[in-house]
């Protein structure tokens, strides 16, 4: 229409393909949450071959933090079941390395050097696929509001050990109005290959954490009055894992800045058929 304005480059992103390319290209280097409404967005994790057995073993034992979508085969960076053609190397915004526990390398863009021939990609479930269903029934997703990203804590909630990965499970957290509490918890049970139902409601101090305004993680963001704090578990926890395991090599996604994939929320909407990912 005349007159109007350019759509920023954000509001042009609209599926997961436009918004890897973005990323691949350099247009995009930001949060991705609000991105691609209606998109399953992805936590990402990848290690080489030795450590994959064992970190899916942990995967199926801790599923409500870590649900596995799809694991690449060996040497393969392309998540053929969620995005054909995509590279999990270059196609997110961020990614963190982390090397003995500790986070080396700053922020990179893409990590094609960093990619191990034997290496195995793990594309996990994140919560930001079932924010859009909250947004439909007018619950109000304060982090999207203030334009900042999701605020993540460390618990003192132990995810079960599995071989040489143990740690912390991580939790994101949302300001939920008290009389929609109830509402919030139905909605997102029905996704439980992204976290599905809370695993906290109320004090913090229940999982360990001291201080709500200050996040381990992402941005603080207000709980107002007449508010509760709701926490979900968070596909970060590999993150915390990494941190207190020390695996040699772990390449993650920054957190707030997940892969984008070609299928849609209500594909997995109380969908039990991506368990066959798992091989």
């Amino acid at each position: 229409m005349k007159g109007a304005l350019p759509l920023t480059i954000g509001e042009q992103l609209k599926d997961g393909r436009a918004v890897r390319a973005a990323c691949r290209d350099g247009s995009w280097r930001a949060m991705t949450g609000g991105l691609a409404p209606g998109h399953v967005q992805a936590n990402l994790v990848m290690l080489p071959g030795s450590l994959a057995a064992d970190f899916a073993r942990f995967c199926d034992a801790n599923s409500q933090a870590c649900p596995l979508l799809e694991r690449t085969d060996p040497g393969k960076y392309e998540p053929k079941r969620l995005a054909p053609g995509a590279d999990i190397r270059r196609d997110a915004p961020r990614y963190l390395v982390y090397a003995n526990g500790e986070s080396v390398g700053g922020s990179p863009t893409e990590v094609v050097a960093q990619w191990l021939d034997d290496m195995v990609g793990f594309l996990i479930g994140c919560s930001f696929t079932f924010e859009a269903a909250l947004q439909d029934a007018g619950i109000p997703i304060r982090h999207l509001e203030d334009g900042v990203n999701v605020p993540m804590f460390r618990t003192s909630v132990a995810c079960r050990p599995v071989g040489v990965f143990s740690g912390p499970m991580v939790v994101s957290m949302r300001p939920i109005p008290s009389e929609r509490v109830d509402e919030a918890c139905a909605i997102t049970a029905r996704f439980p290959r992204v976290h599905g139902a809370p695993v906290s409601i109320g004090n913090p101090l229940d999982i360990g954490i001291e201080d709500i305004s200050a996040p381990d993680w992402g941005d603080a963001v207000d709980v107002r009055a007449g508010e509760v704090p709701v926490f979900w578990a968070c596909g970060v926890t590999p993150q915390a894992v990494a941190q207190a395991s020390c695996p040699p090599l772990m390449i993650t996604h920054a957190p707030g800045h997940m892969f984008v994939t070609d299928w849609l929320d209500t594909q997995l909407a109380d969908d039990q058929t991506t368990q066959r990912a798992r091989h």
